[in-house]
C-alpha cells in the first residue's frame, strides 16, 4: 500500500473512531420531556428571545416549597424559568433527593399566545 492510501486509512480510521467516541460520551435517557410551568409568572418572557433549542437548564431541588413538596425550579443561566409540573415531579423529585445526577435542556421554544407551551425541555440522565 503506497503512503498517501496508508495516510487515507488512518485518518479515516481515526476520524471514525473519534466520531464513535463522541457520540458514546453524549449517550443519555430522555427522563421525561415537558412543557414547562409558571412561565409567564417569572423570567421567562424577558429572555425568550435569547433562549436556544438545545440550551442548558439547571433543576433545582425546593423541597420547603410551600405549594409543592416535590417541587422543582428550573432556571436558565440563573434566571428562573419556572417549575417541573406537579403532575410530572414525583420521579424527577425522587431522582434529584437521591442525588442522581440529572440534566435538563431546552427541547423546543414555541411562538404560541398560550405562554405555557412557549417553553418544552427536557429532563435527560446521562449515561456514563
Amino acid at each position: 500500500m503506497s503512503p498517501v492510501r496508508c495516510f487515507l486509512a488512518a485518518f479515516v480510521t481515526a476520524t471514525i473512531l473519534g466520531s464513535v467516541s463522541a457520540l458514546a460520551a453524549e449517550a443519555a435517557i430522555i427522563v421525561q420531556r415537558s412543557p414547562l410551568a409558571g412561565f409567564r409568572h417569572y423570567d421567562g418572557i424577558e429572555v425568550w428571545r435569547d433562549m436556544k433549542s438545545g440550551d442548558r437548564l439547571e433543576l433545582v431541588r425546593e423541597p420547603e416549597n410551600p405549594y409543592d413538596a416535590g417541587a422543582i425550579r428550573v432556571e436558565w443561566r440563573g434566571r428562573k424559568l419556572g417549575y417541573v409540573p406537579r403532575r410530572d415531579n414525583a420521579a424527577v423529585a425522587r431522582q434529584l433527593d437521591r442525588g442522581t445526577p440529572l440534566e435538563a435542556r431546552v427541547a423546543a421554544l414555541r411562538e404560541n399566545r398560550n405562554r405555557s407551551v412557549r417553553i418544552e425541555f427536557e429532563v435527560i440522565a446521562p449515561l456514563q
